[in-house]
């Protein structure tokens, strides 16, 4: 029966309503967060030296707080940041899909934990570019005056 629940698309899609809408919440209470992600999912820009980047486990704790929370932010189901990495502290600005947040922590305790089955959390991301593509072509085709003669009246 559980089985059945995590598995569902619509689960993963109030899993990651949630997730969002509990980042923002904290972004504006000004409240400071972990987030215990898959790292196999995150970006990095630039990419981290190879030293660095195999220091990294399969899931991965981020701390939120000073530079690294001010730069924060939620932008098409992503959570982006930026955070400096290692002992020269390589700087990087982070992508962090939010169905690959398996837990939001503050002071040691999780607050948040994500439950969606990872397979169906990387399939409603795919859907959600792919869909948000569509619409940002068509807005972009639609926008230019000389591709009017292209539609159909």
């Amino acid at each position: 029966m559980l089985d059945k629940v995590l598995n569902d698309k619509k689960f993963a899609h109030l899993m990651q309503k949630n997730i969002q809408e509990m980042i923002i919440h904290f972004f504006e209470k000004e409240q400071n967060f972990g987030i215990l992600c898959k790292i196999e999912n995150i970006h990095f820009d630039p990419p981290l030296p190879a030293d660095i980047n195999s220091e990294f486990r399969p899931l991965t704790l981020f701390f939120l707080a000073g530079y690294t929370f001010e730069t924060a932010r939620v932008e098409s189901d992503v959570l982006i940041f930026e955070a400096g990495f290692g002992s020269e502290n390589f700087g990087s600005v982070v992508s962090v899909p939010l169905l690959s947040i398996m837990q939001i922590i503050i002071d040691e305790t999780p607050v948040l934990i994500n439950l969606a089955n990872s397979e169906i959390a990387v399939e409603v991301q795919k859907e959600e570019i792919d869909e948000g593509g569509v619409e940002n072509s068509m807005a972009s085709f639609l926008n230019n005056p000389e591709n009017s003669k292209f539609l159909k009246k």
